[in-house]
């Protein structure tokens, strides 16, 4: 349903059934009320109305596609192509661009009924007054679409955008660690490996109809992925265990039917991408063409934020899956998507390389023993890139005294 809504036309398909019936419902109040009852309403002047509205939202819908695309194409040269998922989603563009077209497609059929007298007095004060609707609806989604498009597309509002859904997803999982599973135990014996039919990324993984056919078939499912993992067909994408060996194997392509695999990863289930995407930007930031250090101090100071609300957020010990054993994310991975790309792009910049042992002074303080090891793994590592790109030994003397292997207690 999450990428269904969020496709282009989902939106403009809705807002267009919606206007076909208000064209067309204005007619009951002939059947309800008498003619009488209402104000006259002269039929020139709905035409008048109605020709405006049809003579005007076609441009203005074909202007609004022409400016999306300009932002579709600059989020993905300026920022990353990963990014282009999210600007599509974009809700207050696609609201508008619903509005355009449904105002259109309203105007066309209203004009087609007006003409051919299907309405009364009372249809043609009802519809009066939705044309009225109408045209507010579209002065105010236009005011506010034109502050949005000037924002569409940049770098700024893009990385807002990714942190935003990433975010989400991060604070998800981190309450659920194992997506409402359990974790993961072992067993050596009596296991059935299972493989996919399909090369691709694990998008989503339908646990509760997962845990149906494993209750069914009295077995525990051990998951061997989750989203975001590439899946292969050298790799199990799950086991089945069962300590009589009483499971269905009839029931092995129902199983793997749960697991949505596609060419691309996704921000929704997927925490890890958006922390990839983020660097992304930093590194074509920091590329010989770009020259941009400050982007990448913008993404390092998203990191603090997502990080820091990863630990405060408390995980949940609910099961609701209990037949269903799920791997968690590993703390060392999310520093590697998020730091190893930046040390390594960013390490002749002074000013990254400073900010970025800021950063894990910072979340070292606020993570647990193991994101302290994590966090100063990549510190170190960090440097000894610096070591080999910096060629003035003063910026190297002072990046070494605010490192977090060499000042723990460096004031952020």
């Amino acid at each position: 349903m999450k990428r269904l809504t969020g496709k282009l036309w989902f939106r403009p398909l809705i807002f267009c059934l919606l206007s076909i019936g208000a064209a067309l419902i204005s007619h009951l109040a002939d059947t309800i009320f008498p003619n009488d009852f209402f104000p006259e309403i002269k039929k020139s002047s709905l035409e008048n109305l109605l020709t405006t509205i049809s003579a005007s939202m076609l441009v203005i819908s074909i202007f609004a596609v022409g400016s999306m695309i300009s932002a579709f194409s600059s989020a993905s040269a300026t920022a990353t192509p990963r990014s282009f998922e999210l600007i599509v989603a974009d809700d207050v563009s696609q609201n508008a661009l619903s509005v355009y077209i449904g105002s259109f497609i309203f105007s066309i059929v209203a004009t087609v009924a007006l003409k051919n007298e299907y309405y009364g007095d009372a249809g043609y004060f009802t519809l009066f007054i939705l044309t009225i609707f109408v045209f507010t609806l579209v002065i105010l989604t236009f005011l506010r679409w034109v502050d949005r498009i000037s924002k569409l597309g940049r770098l700024a509002h893009t990385i807002k955008k990714i942190e935003e859904v990433s975010l989400k997803a991060l604070l998800n999982r981190r309450k659920e660690p194992f997506m409402g599973g359990c974790k993961l135990t072992n067993h050596n014996d009596n296991t059935f490996p299972i493989y996919t039919k399909r090369i691709g990324y694990v998008q989503y993984i339908n646990l509760e109809k997962l845990q149906k056919l494993a209750t069914t078939n009295n077995v525990v499912i051990i998951l061997n992925c989750i989203p975001g993992t590439f899946a292969s067909l050298d790799k199990p994408l799950f086991y089945c265990y069962s300590s009589n060996h009483n499971y269905l194997k009839s029931d092995v392509e129902k199983l793997i039917e749960e697991f949505e695999i596609d060419d691309n990863r996704s921000f929704n289930d997927d925490p890890r991408f958006g922390l990839i995407a983020l660097s992304e930007i930093a590194s074509r930031a920091l590329s010989p063409g770009i020259n941009d250090p400050g982007t990448a101090i913008a993404i390092l100071g998203s990191y603090v934020r997502l990080f820091s609300l990863w630990f405060n957020t408390k995980e949940t010990d609910i099961i609701k899956y209990d037949r269903i054993e799920v791997p968690g994310i590993s703390i060392a991975d999310m520093f590697e998507d998020a730091f190893r790309p930046i040390s390594r792009d960013g390490a002749g910049n002074i000013e990254v390389m400073l900010k970025l042992q800021k950063v894990l002074i910072s979340i070292s303080r606020v993570g647990d023993s193991t994101t302290k090891e994590v966090a100063l793994k990549h510190s170190k590592s960090a440097y000894e890139r610096a070591e080999l790109v910096m060629q003035y030994s003063k910026d190297l003397e002072y990046l070494k005294s605010k490192c977090l292997f060499v000042q723990s207690n460096s004031v952020f």
